[in-house]
């Protein structure tokens, strides 16, 4: 009888401790509320009730257990704040507020933000208060009127010549604005740092792959250039990871491989890194130390200056090429204002994008010393074996047209403002088992370059 009564108060004891427990858990819980406002007594009669149906020996014990978390109820409560809270350190609140601070200086006020199908906002900035302008070189200045055109030169309809997709929708920025893809706080976070967001890891002399930059390239030296032209194929390639890129453009260049490498680069690239996707887009850079610590792509930082309200620079081109179907190219064209001495760009046949004032240049302030054209990638070696990353149109130049990408229309600008043709033209691939290049020139295309391949093969392992 005693034993009975003493299993009964022990039951009752661990029965009163469960309604407790319950009581202290729902005052930590802001998810029990309403079962705070059910009658206290209800409560206890289903713990009670169900109290009774343990054996005696698993009451014990599960009553041990809750005299200890009893005891330990505040430990048991940081525990678990502490594993479900996220807690910022000192040096990530940090690198937010550097992040916030970047943002806000290179993402201008807007007076209309348009958004692309492909997820981008395109902000329209009065063209006096784009990035540029905050180069110590070239504050207070305004956009300057368009430049004499090179001779020979020849234009043609300026009507559909915009093949980029945030203008598909029929909008467009107003007149007295610019296009300006924004910057997003991912777009800096994919990034290695806040430093070397928007710009290109540094590449050197096109006889090596040091750094992992690759390429497949016709060039021209040895004489003074005053720009270059070109129409190249578009191309959506693979790449492999979001530390690599491909891209197809022409480069002008000036001084040595050295540190005082002055380069005006244009073309698409795909870069998941820069942009978060697979997309190629029209793109431009440029640097005076050898992509070290001055320029940038596109309008990341200042220098550049755009004066068209219609093309986005870092936007998608749309359409792009199809294996074995229809091809698409883009018309490029950079030159030096005879008059004024900044390099124009153009984008079709008639759309003068901006330019790059001279002022920021060294070698460049004057000409350019190569011209290149063709295909760079960044293979990271995945692995610890070749990218499976593709230039072009992943593949290989003897192909020919509809399936091996090319630059056609080839030309530089001489000393009198005239687009000639190339002259002791050669070509150059860093690794022609991985992706190779070869050229010619007929009535139709002048000088042209089919160039490209897959990455990783059995060739290139």
């Amino acid at each position: 009888m005693g034993t009975e009564k003493t299993k009964e108060a022990c039951f009752c004891f661990f029965c009163f401790h469960s309604n407790y427990t319950t009581r202290q858990q729902q005052q930590h819980s802001l998810n029990f509320k309403q079962q705070k406002q059910k009658p206290k007594h209800k409560q206890q009669i289903l713990v009670s009730s169900s109290c009774f149906k343990f054996p005696h020996l698993t009451s014990v014990f599960v009553f041990i257990l809750l005299l200890v978390s009893s005891v330990f109820p505040a430990t048991t409560a940081n525990k678990f704040r502490q594993e479900h809270h996220v807690f910022r350190p000192p040096e990530e609140i940090n690198k937010m507020k550097l992040i916030e601070a970047h943002l806000n200086k290179i993402n201008k006020p807007f007076v209309k933000s348009i958004q692309s199908p492909d997820g981008d906002t395109i902000d329209c900035v009065l063209a006096h208060h784009q990035p540029a302008f905050d180069h110590p070189k070239l504050k207070g200045q305004k956009p300057l009127d368009p430049p004499e055109r090179p001779n020979r030169h020849v234009e043609g309809v300026n009507s559909s010549e915009n093949y980029q997709l945030w203008s598909l929708s029929g909008e467009s920025c107003p007149e007295g604005t610019v296009p300006i893809r924004r910057t997003t706080e991912q777009d800096i976070l994919r990034a290695n740092s806040i430093r070397k967001f928007g710009r290109k890891i540094r590449p050197v002399q096109r006889d090596t792959s040091s750094y992992g930059h690759e390429h497949a390239v016709g060039y021209v030296s040895g004489n003074k250039y005053y720009g270059a032209k070109a129409s190249i194929n578009v191309w959506a390639p693979k790449v492999a990871n979001r530390y690599e890129f491909s891209l197809s453009q022409m480069w002008l260049l000036s001084g040595s491989f050295g540190n005082d490498l002055n380069t005006i680069e244009a073309g698409w690239q795909v870069s998941p890194e820069l942009y978060g996707d697979y997309r190629p887009r029209f793109f431009t850079y440029w640097t005076t130390d050898a992509y070290q610590t001055t320029g940038c792509y596109n309008l990341l930082c200042s220098g550049f200056i755009q004066t068209n309200n219609r093309i986005a620079i870092g936007a998608a081109i749309s359409p792009t090429s199809v294996y074995n179907g229809g091809q698409f190219d883009i018309s490029l064209m950079i030159w030096k204002d005879p008059k004024h001495g900044n390099w124009w760009l153009q984008f079709g046949s008639r759309t003068l994008v901006g330019y790059w004032p001279a002022s920021l240049f060294t070698h460049l302030r004057d000409h350019a010393s190569m011209v290149q054209f063709g295909g760079e990638v960044v293979n990271s070696r995945p692995s610890g074996s070749h990218t499976f990353t593709q230039m072009g149109s992943g593949h290989f130049s003897g192909l020919g047209f509809g399936k091996a990408s090319y630059i056609r229309n080839m030309q530089v600008v001489d000393w009198g403002n005239n687009l000639i043709p190339l002259s002791n033209f050669k070509i150059l691939a860093d690794h022609p088992n991985c992706y190779d290049i070869r050229g010619g020139t007929n009535r139709v295309w002048g000088n042209y370059i089919y160039y490209g391949g897959p990455g990783k093969n059995p060739r290139c392992p």
